[in-house]
């Protein structure tokens, strides 16, 4: 049986153990119907509140002495069954009081709309694919319209098929965790302009409420107006400029192009005198200050900003062959990161751009590390009106966006929200220069007994890393005692605590 104090530690464990089947066995399995594979997702994607709900009337597995579910287990095969029984039984217990429900309640009324306006065009949830290999031809994106994401931003076309290598992806891990971030060295479509034009042709027929954003990269004045025109004859709904793909084979293209104003106004401005679609001008995360080119764009005609694309990197170095990943016959270049390690990057590139006067009006669709709809909302509390994901799909596959939809409504329900669109910049106000932050007050930490496990984990952070201002009670409890004299109120060790033993306390004013 679960200890409800660890309600929380024992549900993100359990979930992330879980290797999110196609077949979802689990389900499969289970004679009494309950999808639990479905409710395993929606804990592992941050929707407890969707959960929760699906689990709330659910009697059968309180009951069930079989465990189908867990003897179909894929995991079994390797190290022991994800605990199905226990996770459904956690979170079915848990009240409105639960601080996991924190961002959610069953109440789930019809009148939230997550339907947003994006540079004249409406759409109808914020949820878009980002152009890269995950919106790359029909069949792929088809199966994400039906999936549920309001758009794609098509894999960019241009007026070149490249020659690809392989292997072309490879990751960074840490601890079980496989892949915390993702690099990639593919270019643009490897499909002709006259496929990937009848593919968006094709797509708009079929699909006519679904928007598609024709992602283009040219080379020279000439071309980006030609790729403008076709896109636009094409039924495209928006052009995105990419500025910003970190490794083309080629110089003078993406990156290239996008630490350079002056190149960034004047394909902006040939693309807007080629076309009457809105115009986004997809920015690079490789230079110090997003706003300049971003400004630049802007004053040329774009009609929105989106950021960011990958940042350059090299990871993963074989210290035997001295060979960096991916290794293509023994050698490998610069690459794009992205994934989850990104995220913070992508927020401070977002507030820049927003925090700009000049730009704090600009439609803008953020993108980098999104996997779940807290991620989703954080970048549009930012100011972002849509956003775009890829890695995540990579990893997890179109299906996410059930949990990206759902979680988002039921987080605007608990907070009393109408519209999506009502916390679009809400979390501006909150972002200062460090001149401003209060520097007369520290806020220590508090400490719960009854939870702690008495590991020590905060007192070695705290010597080793922190302020020594911690140190283990001389009791059998083995629980951590602070010295107030001492403590800065840093909260390094609420931030390695695994049970959640340690939260913020009152501010006091300096000593």
């Amino acid at each position: 049986m679960v200890d409800n104090k660890y309600a929380s530690v024992f549900i993100r464990e359990a979930v992330s153990s879980c290797l999110l089947c196609e077949k979802e066995p689990c389900s499969s399995a289970c004679k009494k119907n309950i999808d639990c594979a479905k409710i395993i997702k929606s804990l592992r994607f941050d929707n407890i509140s969707g959960a929760h709900a699906q689990a709330a009337d659910n009697t059968a597995c309180a009951v069930c002495t079989s465990f189908d579910c867990m003897k179909s287990c894929t995991k079994a095969k390797i190290n022991g069954a994800v605990p199905i029984h226990d996770i459904i039984g956690v979170i079915k217990n848990m009240n409105g009081d639960d601080l996991l429900l924190k961002h959610g309640t069953d109440a789930f009324p019809d009148t939230v709309s997550l339907a947003v306006d994006f540079c004249g065009v409406r759409c109808e949830n914020p949820f878009f694919l980002s152009s890269s290999v995950v919106a790359s031809e029909y069949d792929m994106i088809a199966k994400a319209f039906d999936a549920g994401w309001a758009g794609a931003a098509f894999k960019t076309i241009g007026a070149f098929v490249p020659e690809e290598v392989s292997p072309r992806f490879s990751t960074i891990r840490k601890e079980s965790n496989t892949f915390i971030g993702l690099k990639n060295i593919e270019q643009i479509s490897d499909h002709t302009l006259e496929e990937n034009l009848a593919c968006i042709q094709r797509l708009k027929k079929e699909y006519p409420s679904k928007i598609i954003i024709a992602s283009i990269m040219g080379s020279s004045v000439d071309e980006w107006e030609l790729l403008a025109r076709k896109v636009e004859n094409a039924g495209a709904d928006i052009i995105e400029c990419n500025f910003s793909c970190p490794h083309m084979a080629t110089s003078g293209l993406g990156s290239d192009v996008g630490q350079s104003p002056e190149l960034v106004a004047e394909y902006t401005r040939a693309v807007k005198k080629s076309s009457k679609l809105p115009v986004l001008a997809k920015m690079t995360p490789n230079l110090g200050h997003i706003e300049i080119p971003a400004l630049a764009a802007v004053k040329a005609g774009a009609d929105g900003i989106a950021a960011i694309n990958t940042i350059k990197s090299i990871m993963n170095v074989d210290l035997g062959s001295f060979i960096s990943s991916p290794d293509v016959s023994g050698f490998t270049s610069v690459g794009g990161y992205s994934g989850k390690a990104v995220k913070p990057i992508a927020l401070r590139f977002i507030n820049d751009i927003k925090q700009c006067n000049e730009l704090s009006a600009v439609p803008v669709s953020g993108m980098g590390g999104i996997e779940t709809w807290q991620d989703a909302a954080e970048f549009m509390s930012l100011g972002c009106a849509t956003i775009q994901v890829t890695t995540a799909v990579m990893q997890y596959g179109y299906g996410i966006i059930y949990d990206m939809i759902d979680g988002m409504k039921r987080y605007l329900a608990k907070n009393n929200y109408t519209s999506v669109t009502q916390i679009i910049g809400k979390a501006l106000p909150k972002i200062v220069s460090a001149d401003k932050l209060d520097r007369h007050t520290t806020c220590y930490p508090k400490f719960s007994h009854n939870m702690c496990v008495g590991c020590g984990r905060c007192v070695v952070s705290c010597s080793d890393g922190g302020h020594q201002a911690l140190s283990i009670s001389n009791t059998d409890e083995s629980y951590p005692v602070m010295n107030a004299e001492k403590c800065v109120g840093c909260h390094l060790c609420i931030l390695v605590c695994p049970v959640g033993a340690i939260a913020p306390g009152p501010r006091a004013n300096h000593k």
